[in-house]
């Protein structure tokens, strides 16, 4: 079996690895752009504690997902300082926008044209600056992937940007920036966690080394969600943030599927959290496929292990695992998408659209508008 696998510069993973970050950050020169969420108060320390170590920093304060005038804006200030690095601290959304700035900063053409689908997705024109990510919550795995998922309002639509460059040079994952995340978001971010170790899994484009991955995260997050749910724990945390980067890799190496398919076009039309969407369509998504490929052996083999070791986490027999765990989505209090803003009038043309999103390209099987549609009106 052929496979390449594409990796951060340099990972730093445990507890307590976040205070190497000033000093390797410093390495990289005098001017720091840091993009940080608004409620991650050690980026205040990380902040001061650079310019005291004499470095310009200059901050950006991101407020929710990132949308095209964002991205545009925080270039113009960047573009200005012409920063040595760029810095983010944050969630998914926040690691999101630090990767698309370091990528673009150095580009002389118009951003429009690198992005997917509204552009023309042309290779960067110049090479990123170094980028550092530093995830404070563990679901969407950004700090080991090569594109930034990017909202157009005037579009309706969450395009990403995507260059190989694009990775990480350093990923700082440390569990202790989790710790007491508030529920909803652990639920909804440990749920993206979970489908993003399960999709790659089980997409058409899975290698041996990924699936090494997979196999080790899977178990290791539902184990870890449902402590999580029950109460606040540091193994769990630290679980979490594994499969968090696992997925990252594994994604960015092997493909998602139907899942992330419907997410980009949900969450460009709705606005509702990428994460909670995915948690919400896992459990159909994977009957779906499931019934697809029922005559395939070796990836009905696959589905035979993930029913396994989600049986054996919600303490159910394989055969209801996918029912038991749309069930307990539910009793964890996850909106289903009307609740979530998702209009039903428009399950056609979402399913329509998700058919050519870049991640339906790896889903184990192709699946109809109609089946499609099916799944959606079965989470409303």
């Amino acid at each position: 079996m052929d496979f390449a696998l594409r990796f951060p510069g340099r990972i730093l993973f445990g507890r307590d690895e976040r205070h190497a970050g000033a000093e390797l950050i410093a390495s990289y020169g005098a001017r720091v752009a840091l993009v940080r969420g608004r409620s991650v108060g050690w980026a205040d320390t990380l902040e001061d504690t650079l310019r005291e170590a004499g470095r310009t920093v200059e901050v950006i304060v991101s407020r929710g997902e990132p949308s095209y005038p964002d991205l545009c804006d925080a270039l113009g200030r960047l573009r200005e300082m012409r920063p040595d690095c760029v810095v983010a601290v944050g969630g998914g959304a926040v690691l999101d926008l630090g990767k698309a700035l370091a990528a673009l900063i150095p580009a002389a053409s118009d951003p429009i044209v690198h992005f997917e689908l509204v552009g023309e997705g042309r290779p960067l024109s110049a090479p990123p600056l170094p980028f550092v990510a530093i995830p404070t919550t563990a679901g969407t795995g950004a700090e080991a992937t090569r594109n930034a998922v990017i909202q157009f309002p005037e579009h309706r639509r969450k395009v990403s940007l995507r260059d190989d460059r694009m990775m990480a040079s350093l990923a700082i994952v440390d569990p202790a920036l989790t710790d007491r995340c508030p529920r909803a978001v652990t639920l909804a971010s440990g749920l993206d966690a979970l489908t993003q170790v399960i999709e790659p899994y089980l997409c058409s484009r899975a290698n041996i080394l990924t699936d090494a991955l997979c196999r080790d995260a899977i178990p290791r997050a539902i184990h870890a969600l449902v402590q999580l749910m029950a109460r606040e724990s540091t193994d769990a945390r630290d679980d979490m943030a594994r499969v968090s980067l696992f997925g990252g890799v594994a994604l960015g190496n092997a493909g998602l599927g139907a899942v992330h398919g419907f997410a980009g076009v949900i969450g460009g039309r709705s606005g509702a959290a990428h994460g909670a969407i995915c948690g919400r369509l896992l459990p159909g998504v994977l009957q779906a496929n499931r019934a697809a490929v029922a005559g395939d052996s070796a990836m009905s083999a696959r589905f035979h292990e993930v029913t396994g070791w989600l049986g054996e986490g919600l303490a159910v027999a394989p055969a209801d695992a996918f029912t038991a765990l749309e069930r307990q989505i539910d009793e964890w209090g996850l909106p289903r998408l009307g609740a979530m803003g998702v209009d039903p009038d428009e399950i056609e043309e979402t399913a329509r659209l998700s058919r050519s999103s870049s991640s339906m390209a790896a889903n184990p099987v192709p699946l109809s508008e109609y089946v499609l549609s099916d799944i959606l009106r079965a989470a409303f």
